[in-house]
């Protein structure tokens, strides 16, 4: 059974007690799929139990820093447990997914200046995500879908991705951060059996309505916003209301798939 893992659970905020920025690794077959890598990706991964020997590919949604702040440290550690421990990558490469790829070509240079130079035993293959299924392998495909949370590049390329995982014969969608809920429906189509929604820019209430509305099956609350944070009284009124069976992501929730 494929399963996804919170490792961090927070918006964009100032530090919060028990909570880091967004990250989500799914384990599917033998590997291990990053989505987001927000501050921390690594270490709640390693601890948690996450091989990290067994990551295969990372997607991130967009290059702001709460959704890349860890992503310099997830290929530090990977490197650094071979170096000290001689474990090897289980694939030749980690492919890197990320809009505007020169952010990590800027990235990669301060890894270049760390000790040893970061000499890495297995490639990096980078490219940015491409709209429709850019991606498949034995355990899952993903499909992108552009999300309006960011403006278009001068010359048009995307920067924000909203992402539909299916595997095992199941569909999840991988929210990022979006304009408006309705950036999700072409992403959900006739329905999900999971929504990782983000709720830092949007209404507890507003997610609940949509989800309900778009055959979406289970609905997990991750990247939250200062309503759910500060557990305003507008959260328990969601969720008593809410029609769709939903949780409230912490750091190193399980969710199975």
């Amino acid at each position: 059974m494929a399963c996804f893992k919170i490792l961090g659970s927070c918006s964009g905020t100032e530090p919060m007690p028990g909570r880091h920025h967004t990250g989500i690794v799914l384990s599917a077959g033998d590997r291990n799929y990053f989505f987001d890598a927000g501050e921390n990706t690594s270490h709640t991964a390693y601890t948690q139990g996450v091989d990290l020997t067994l990551t295969r590919a990372v997607f991130i949604s967009h290059v702001h820093y709460d959704h890349i702040g860890g992503l310099m440290g997830l290929f530090w550690t990977i490197v650094k447990l071979h170096s000290r421990y001689g474990a090897n990558l289980a694939d030749d490469a980690v492919k890197l997914f990320i809009p505007e790829t020169e952010v990590w070509t800027h990235t990669y240079a301060i890894l270049k200046g760390t000790e040893g130079g970061f000499r890495h035993p297995f490639g990096i293959e980078v490219a940015a995500p491409s709209l429709g299924t850019f991606y498949q392998d034995e355990n899952l495909s993903v499909t992108a879908f552009e999300s309006h949370h960011m403006p278009r590049g001068e010359e048009g390329q995307i920067r924000s991705f909203s992402y539909r995982i299916e595997t095992e014969g199941k569909i999840a969608v991988f929210s990022g951060d979006v304009k408006s809920m309705e950036d999700l429906i072409p992403v959900v189509g006739d329905g999900c059996d999971l929504l990782l929604c983000e709720t830092g820019h949007h209404a507890v209430q507003d997610v609940c309505e949509f989800a309900a509305t778009h055959n979406v099956k289970r609905l997990v609350f991750v990247h939250h916003g200062r309503e759910i944070l500060e557990e305003r009284p507008t959260v328990k009124e969601a969720l008593d209301a809410c029609p769709v069976p939903l949780c409230f992501a912490c750091d190193g929730m399980d969710v199975a798939f």
